[in-house]
């Protein structure tokens, strides 16, 4: 009997390179990595939702982005580009029958439009919008479990982030971690496993 039912994500770090887009938008690394941790900071700190957009926006004002930079942002969202081993490694976990869903901390236009991105469909797209609060929170989680019709220890989720860890271990799955960028932990929770691409993430799991 195989260990999970299914493989749930999170969409704009573990599946998506968001990170060249808000870079592209801001103008260089530097400016893009600052308000991108901003609006961090805003999503993490907010407790119930509130549109995606305006935290945006009000990351960009506070570290002195352009005024139109979180609209750029959001109508070049069809630029965000799968990570380049993703739509071959989603494709064989469908293949193997296992239902794939996403959990994403942004509104239910661009979660959906950012899972279209990669080219592979999925069973369940959560939004935080949608579950009415940015993960951690464990009601985005339990909103995506919930969807499939699976308990959390049938479900694998691959963290993007370092709060993804606890914020999905904390409802009961187990988690690996698409650690992309090197970062460091967010607590004592680890992940069952982690890498710096999705191709080892899984191995000897499923």
């Amino acid at each position: 009997m195989r260990r999970y039912d299914a493989v749930m994500f999170d969409l704009l770090t573990a599946l998506l390179d968001s990170w060249t887009l808000w870079n592209a938008v801001a103008g260089g690394a530097e400016p893009g990595l600052r308000w991108r941790r901003r609006y961090l900071e805003l999503t993490y700190g907010c407790g119930a939702y509130r549109p995606y957009e305006t935290l945006v926006a009000e990351a960009a004002a506070e570290t002195g982005m352009a005024p139109t930079a979180a609209a750029a942002l959001s109508s070049r969202w069809d630029e965000l580009q799968p990570w380049p081993e993703a739509p071959a490694l989603l494709a064989g976990l469908r293949a193997q029958g296992l239902k794939l869903a996403v959990a994403t901390n942004c509104s239910i236009p661009l979660g959906h439009q950012a899972a279209g991105r990669v080219g592979v469909p999925f069973d369940a797209v959560i939004t935080s919008e949608a579950a009415g609060f940015y993960k951690p929170r464990a009601e985005v989680y339990a909103v995506a479990l919930d969807q499939l019709a699976l308990p959390a220890q049938r479900v694998l989720f691959v963290a993007g982030s370092a709060s993804d860890v606890p914020g999905a271990a904390g409802v009961g799955m187990d988690v690996v971690w698409h650690n992309r960028a090197g970062l460091a932990p967010k607590d004592a929770t680890r992940p069952l496993q982690m890498a710096a691409s999705l191709t080892p993430l899984l191995q000897g799991l499923l």
